[in-house]
């Protein structure tokens, strides 16, 4: 070879290594440690010293955009409203900000694990809300969604946190939730950074817990992963409910799941079942958990009131949906009012949008919530007794007992006065009706007018 033809060839060469050198390498994504797994802020404020035992708990929903104004400070102003009625955890639906992708502006649709919706407030104002909770003996849970994203959550640079199928994210199976994208639980950094954004609520705001979304489509092992995690934090009592009703949740760490068979039992027997089937339900759904936990039970929550009916509809009228209400609060478990309920709102009630509640409807039936109430927090037979059930069609009657303490509660499931006799196992002794207290229970023939209830003690 020529010098001429080696000179040529060693230019060529330097213009491809000079080509090389310009050309931009596809940028490698920071580890997700450095960026969404972070490390513990510091604790915020103090932890609250009274989170309540599972079996006295007394949960209250809220709806934000049913509260007027339709954010946190509304929740502020209403959490005397709350108390009134025995209140000791309250439950706030996602505060986090909302995808706008395939949006349909559902809260369920978070954007972004570690922020505040401006919609709602700041990170400042739940920090005064767990403040002024706290400093009137309430805890304070999140709603946490951990099954999915939004589509422009900033976890989606990391498709391998997500499910796939033929190298696309897909939404959740089996669902028509086109607004969110499936999470990988395979994926052990998604899970990391899952962990760490919940426990960051627990330091920077000092919540108590949280309501975990669609519990049952995420693997027992990231929640008992997930719970442990929270325990595991010095000097705190975690709250963990789940919006399902595996068994194995119980087992993964958490104090309540839902009481979906008892809720559907009670829709039921207000429709003309036998009351008796109240008791068969709610046997059943306690034989099936371990000692210690509890099924929540309610007559509502946002999704019931907001896509079938609100219990003024479902329960046949105000009266009906408080007795509903009387008998989901004392047959056992762990009571809960949705934000709405106790004022007898009879249209759904959304929660894509804004549409306030107004609190001066039905004062009456307010006040009989109040009552009731006061006499279930102050009583132990109440929530925590021993039940005896009595099997008649038309009237769900029981009994729970502590100690010395004996309660009755009879209530009308139909929508016209009911007779009956007095059960002969209670005839002996003498009770006082309840609240207010104007004597004693006919120990024989007794009629209740329509959707009436009566709450008793034993006096002897």
């Amino acid at each position: 070879m020529n010098s001429k033809s080696l000179l040529l060839i060693s230019v060529l060469l330097s213009l491809f290594l000079i080509g090389c050198s310009d050309k931009k390498e596809t940028p490698v994504p920071e580890k997700p440690a450095n960026e969404f797994i972070l490390p513990d802020p510091p604790q915020y404020g103090s932890p609250f010293p009274d989170v309540p035992a599972t079996e006295d708990i007394v949960m209250y929903e809220v709806n934000l955009r049913a509260f007027s104004p339709a954010n946190i400070q509304g929740v502020i102003n209403k959490l005397d409203h709350i108390r009134s009625l025995g209140v000791n955890v309250v439950w706030l639906m996602p505060v986090f900000p909302i995808g706008t992708v395939n949006s349909v502006n559902s809260p369920y649709c978070v954007k972004n694990y570690r922020q505040v919706n401006q919609e709602f407030g700041t990170l400042t104002s739940l920090r005064t809300l767990t403040d002024q909770a706290h400093q009137r003996g309430m805890a304070v849970i999140l709603d946490w969604v951990a099954n999915h994203t939004a589509w422009d959550n900033p976890w989606m640079k990391y498709t391998a946190w997500y499910t796939m199928e033929n190298g696309v994210v897909i939404h959740p199976a089996g669902t028509n939730w086109q607004d969110v994208a499936d999470l990988n639980f395979n994926s052990a950094d998604m899970r990391k950074a899952m962990i760490s954004a919940m426990k960051y609520w627990v330091f920077d705001a000092n919540v108590d817990g949280f309501r975990c979304d669609a519990a049952d489509m995420v693997p027992f092992d990231f929640w008992k992963q997930a719970i442990d995690s929270m325990n595991a934090i010095p000097g705190r009592e975690i709250i963990m409910l789940a919006e399902g009703a595996r068994s194995d949740h119980f087992t993964a760490g958490f104090q309540m799941n839902y009481a979906w068979d008892f809720y559907g039992k009670l829709k039921a027997v207000f429709s003309g079942q036998p009351a008796s089937g109240l008791f068969t339900t709610h046997t059943s759904e306690y034989n099936s958990i371990p000692a210690g936990k509890h099924k929540l039970r309610f007559t509502t929550n946002h999704d019931e009131s907001a896509w079938d009916a609100t219990p003024v509809t479902l329960f046949g009228g105000t009266k009906g949906a408080l007795a509903a209400q009387v008998i989901a609060t004392y047959m056992g478990g762990v009571p809960m009012i949705y934000g709405s309920q106790e004022v007898g709102r009879a249209n759904t009630l959304p929660f894509f949008t804004n549409s306030p509640v107004n609190w001066s409807e039905n004062p009456d039936m307010l006040a009989a919530y109040k009552d009731f109430m006061d006499f279930y927090v102050t009583s132990d037979a109440a929530r925590k007794g021993t039940l005896v059930s009595y099997p008649y069609t038309d009237v769900c009657i029981f009994t729970r007992t502590a100690g010395t303490e004996e309660i009755l509660v009879m209530v009308n499931v139909r929508n016209s006065a009911v007779t009956f006799d007095f059960p002969p196992a209670l005839a002996a002794g003498r009770w006082e009706n309840f609240p207010d207290k104007s004597g004693l229970i006919p120990g024989n023939a007794i009629t209740l007018e329509p959707y009436a209830y009566i709450i008793g003690s034993r006096v002897n």
